[in-house]
């Protein structure tokens, strides 16, 4: 799954202990391994390799720029969804041709961003925003290419703020709506609509789901082609799963049974958009043991990490695995909430934020615990720092790259400073 283990009763990432990397760089701090992304990528690439897709890397799961450059180097494009994550890509050496850009709200300076960069494919979320488009390229006298991202209407059975395939989520144009779009746009000299992109959602486990939308999604292109669009692209997304109790998730062969035959003889140019499949175990979280209080019936291990740096278990009730970095005769048999280990105790992980809500995990079984004890969050690669904040008026943590017995830091700890920067660079004051 991943390159994270004990040994000895000690967590190791790839060569390096985690106690070595809580020395160097203090918690709380993003740790993660080279070897599990490259391994994760190449799982994805092999699994699929007989469609020869562009896969595009999802630069919303774990955005560093060093992170970018080591997937360019093995070969990933990237799906950006704004601005800012196209300027990571480009400055981590992307191949502007091998880049989508989706999302439902691209700004004009967006677009013309991207038009500058002359990316690859504009991933085309509303009527409106097609519009929009070609009237920015025909103003500028260049062409982009497009895919329409349609809403097959299939329900993915994930947590209801990630799912986004469905009839009443913002993301897409209907698929009884498709059709219209492309008889009133779809001809344009300016911008040419050459797919069809579908995203139903994250994590997706239900492989039958992927089938019905590429079902749909198909039955659209044959009918546009037989009205005589020129259609040689098929975007199906990502939101392939992760491990995160241990394989509760398909396998990257396991969804490429399904999507593989479907797509084999189509002679369609094939994008996926994975990103949490290769993420999510490349990573995990340092924290350090503050307080232990109790309080009535409740036990609660207070630690430096908190809602800032991993807002999942509070945004979408999400599991992460946690437990001691030096667990000695209590190394976990497994990533789950229940541990067949006696002397355990029912305990909160709570952050130091001012919110009642600031947990990480609630009602788990832990050995014993004292201040000052190193503590790892599972599974933190995606969706943690991407979605860290500064609430609390409380720097980010670093970012840690692990590759085999040598450590990297690919970004510092932020200070005070950093912090008042913003509001203070303004006049001088």
């Amino acid at each position: 799954m991943d390159f994270f283990e004990y040994r000895d009763g000690r967590l190791w990432c790839e060569g390096v202990t985690a106690t070595e990397v809580a020395e160097l760089f203090g918690t709380p701090a993003y740790v993660y391994s080279r070897r599990t992304f490259v391994e994760h990528f190449e799982r994805f690439r092999h699994a699929f390799a007989s469609l020869n897709p562009l896969i595009c890397y999802a630069v919303k799961s774990c955005q560093n720029v060093h992170i970018c450059r080591l997937l360019r180097d093995c070969g990933a494009g990237f799906d950006v969804v704004s601005g800012g994550e196209l300027a990571r890509v480009l400055h981590a050496g992307a191949d502007p041709a091998k880049i989508v850009f989706a999302g439902v709200g691209k700004s004009d300076d967006e677009i013309h961003e991207a038009l500058d960069a002359r990316i690859g494919l504009f991933n085309i979320e509303s009527e409106s925003e097609l519009r929009q488009l070609i009237a920015v390229a025909e103003q500028r006298g260049v062409t982009a290419n497009a895919a329409l991202r349609i809403n097959p209407d299939v329900d993915p059975k994930t947590h209801e703020y990630t799912t986004t395939g469905k009839k009443e989520t913002k993301f897409g144009v209907d698929l009884d709506r498709a059709m219209e779009v492309f008889e009133h746009l779809g001809r344009s000299k300016w911008v040419h609509v050459r797919g069809v992109h579908l995203h139903i959602g994250s994590p997706v486990h239900d492989l039958a789901a992927y089938r019905r939308s590429l079902e749909r999604a198909l039955a659209l292109i044959d009918h546009l082609k037989s009205e005589g669009f020129e259609l040689d692209t098929i975007d199906i997304g990502g939101g392939y799963g992760a491990h995160y109790t241990g394989d509760e998730a398909p396998s990257a062969a396991g969804y490429a049974d399904v999507i593989v035959p479907m797509l084999r003889d189509r002679g369609l140019r094939v994008i996926f958009e994975p990103g949490r499949s290769i993420a999510a175990n490349a990573g995990i979280i340092l924290t350090r043991v503050l307080h232990i209080k109790q309080s009535g019936r409740k036990r609660f291990v207070i630690v430096d990490a908190s809602m800032n740096e991993l807002i999942r278990p509070v945004l979408y009730n999400a599991y992460h695995f946690v437990w001691p970095v030096n667990a000695g005769h209590f190394t976990p048999t497994a990533r789950t909430a229940e541990q067949p280990l006696d002397d355990l105790s029912i305990c909160d992980v709570v952050g130091p934020v001012c919110e009642s809500s600031d947990f990480l995990a609630k009602q788990r079984a832990l050995p014993p615990l004292q201040r000052g004890d190193l503590v790892a969050i599972f599974s933190a690669g995606a969706y943690a720092m991407t979605m860290a904040s500064q609430y609390n008026s409380r720097p980010r943590a670093p970012e840690v790259l692990i590759d085999g017995d040598t450590t990297r830091l690919i970004r510092r700890r932020e200070t005070y400073a950093d912090l008042l920067a913003p509001e203070l660079e303004i006049n001088g004051s």
